[in-house]
């Protein structure tokens, strides 16, 4: 299992303490894949290919290459979408036999938008462990370099391709105030801007994350208003897999600050910063002191 970059005494130590962890019997491994560049598979990962009796993976052909690609070659057992519950019996046999099967997905977490969450759950209910072996995953890498400024995340995924639906799908999150974060593929990314630009105010920001980790790897941010004259603006971008994140809607709290702001605004221009403040307070309802503090600071 060594790569052929394996050659400073520290990283020899690191793989030599990975290789003495513990990898128990009659386990399922959910292995987080590259999304894109293969420089971010992590050394445990490694292992757990390495020692894994079999590897349950979404697509046999790339997951074989993929193997390849660090030296390694091992049993694969298809398990997709549409084979899930069937396949899930099989490996908790084996699983009980007391194998160590590590499933995987083409890219990324498994059952994270892809499949896996019910093979998890049926080993689970078999009384079976199951042990995640975290890396890369394409929504937490966009939201990490999003630059949006909150404390909750709400994962969409895709939304539906039927227009309708996708319409009440949006909806429903138009007065989330967390970062709401969805996946879309390049054939559906004009569809699913136009739905966002018409669910979402256009001062929202968005931020487009596309073919993270490749060689055309691209970020943008901007206003919502924007999003189709960038989108439009270089032919490229109708290519590759998109994360798309919108901001989340203004809180309460922020609302009423900006209203605050407004009528400062609007005051500061005709009244000294102490009138302008006393009125803002019996306007808006907030506190005059800290009215007049803010207007201080835009004065």
């Amino acid at each position: 299992m060594t790569p052929s970059t394996a050659t400073t005494p520290s990283l020899q130590l690191l793989m030599q303490e990975v290789s003495q962890q513990v990898y128990s019997l009659s386990t399922l491994y959910v292995v987080a894949t590259p999304i894109g560049n293969a420089g971010d598979m992590t050394l445990r990962a490694l292992k757990v290919l390495e020692l894994a009796d079999a590897v349950a993976c979404e697509d046999t052909r790339n997951t074989a290459h993929l193997l390849a690609r660090y030296g390694l070659s091992k049993e694969l057992l298809a398990a997709h979408e549409h084979n899930e519950r069937a396949v899930a019996d099989k490996l908790i046999a084996r699983l009980q036999a007391g194998q160590r099967i590590a499933l995987v997905s083409d890219a990324g977490t498994p059952a994270v938008s892809d499949p896996g969450a019910r093979i998890i759950d049926a080993v689970r209910h078999a009384g079976l462990r199951v042990v995640p072996i975290p890396g890369a995953s394409a929504a937490v890498s966009a939201l990490s370099a999003s630059g949006l400024v909150n404390d909750q995340f709400h994962f969409v995924g895709f939304l539906p391709a039927k227009a309708k639906q996708r319409e009440s799908a949006l909806a429903g999150l138009r007065g989330m105030s967390a970062t709401l974060i969805f996946y879309e593929a390049p054939h559906r990314i004009n569809e699913t801007v136009e739905a966002l630009v018409a669910a979402f105010e256009p001062t929202r920001q968005i931020v487009f994350a596309r073919e993270l980790t490749k060689l055309f790897e691209e970020m943008h941010r901007c206003p919502m208003a924007e999003a189709r004259d960038w989108l439009a603006a270089d032919a490229n971008r109708q290519k590759g897999e998109y994360v798309i994140l919108v901001e989340g809607a203004p809180t309460a709290t922020n609302q009423d600050d900006a209203e605050a702001e407004r009528v400062l605004a609007i005051l500061l221009a005709e009244c000294p910063v102490k009138l302008a403040a006393s009125l803002a307070a019996q306007i808006t309802g907030q506190k005059k002191n800290a009215l007049y503090e803010r207007a201080l600071r835009m004065k």
